[in-house]
């Protein structure tokens, strides 16, 4: 899928992937032919209980305490049991846990509660496609983007672009990455799945123009340095290899990067 498994930009992307509060979780309510947004006016008692307990959740969730994290979430569904964010933080835990039936069963509680939820079908999607059921997980994307209300869009196009690079669909999930960067254009993510996509097509000056850009930014790290290192050996240019070398060596001088770069392993 990457350059290495233990990529950094693997556990940024990791944490990223996964949504969960989506901001409006009850469906709208009203007459026939009309429809009234929920807002927190609408709220019952227990579910504002509820919701204190999922923000506690989530911060502990951050922390990595993933069994208090499961306690608090437990507490919230007792407050209110139609909770469609509480089941969905409770199969992020389950995911984080590696209980993935678990996880399922949370998220297709939460899907069955709010079927137009978002995040719930981008998460099913990203366990799906986790458990290599890709088509199952690109057909929870697409109803995602489609959800009205949905304002991951950025999120969902790029875990649809790893996936397909899973499947090994390497066209769709150049297309992916590109509507994802129609979101959010400066997602080092984004930016360097583009890059070291382009690079295994052997596209180099595409490679060249997005890794760039990403080592441009604040987000440039030891791998994204690397990788433009390899793709600038491809190319010739030997003064930029060089150059970014001696970034390596100054910013992540004992980085498993520069440690492949000075035994010159750039095929590895």
């Amino acid at each position: 899928m990457m350059a290495s498994k233990n990529s950094l930009f693997v556990t940024a992307m990791l944490v990223l992937v996964f949504t969960w509060l989506s901001g409006c979780a009850t469906e709208p309510t009203g007459t026939a032919g009309q429809a009234d947004l929920a807002t927190a006016s609408d709220e019952t008692e227990q579910q504002k209980r509820a919701k204190i307990r999922l923000e506690l959740a989530q911060g502990y969730l951050e922390q990595g305490q993933l069994t208090v994290a499961l306690d608090e979430v437990k507490l919230a569904i007792n407050a209110d049991p139609r909770s469609t964010d509480a089941y969905n933080l409770r199969g992020l835990i389950y995911m984080r846990l590696n209980d993935m039936g678990l996880a399922r069963d949370s998220f297709t509680r939460a899907a069955s509660l709010n079927p137009r939820d978002g995040n719930v079908l981008h998460n099913l999607g990203w366990l799906s496609c986790q458990e290599a059921r890709y088509a199952e997980s690109i057909v929870y994307f697409d109803r995602a983007l489609a959800s009205p209300a949905y304002q991951g869009q950025a999120n969902t196009w790029l875990t649809k672009g790893v996936c397909f690079m899973r499947a090994g669909d390497k066209r769709q999930a150049e297309s992916s990455f590109l509507r994802a960067l129609e979101f959010d254009a400066a997602n080092p993510i984004t930016g360097y799945n583009l890059a070291n996509l382009m690079y295994q097509r052997q596209e180099l000056v595409r490679a060249q123009f997005y890794i760039r850009r990403l080592n441009n930014s604040e987000f440039s790290n030891a791998e994204s340095l690397w990788l433009a290192a390899k793709i600038e050996r491809k190319l010739g240019n030997q003064v930029g290899v060089t150059q970014l070398g001696e970034s390596l060596k100054k910013r992540f001088p004992e980085s498993k990067e520069m440690s492949l770069f000075d035994r010159g392993l750039f095929n590895d």
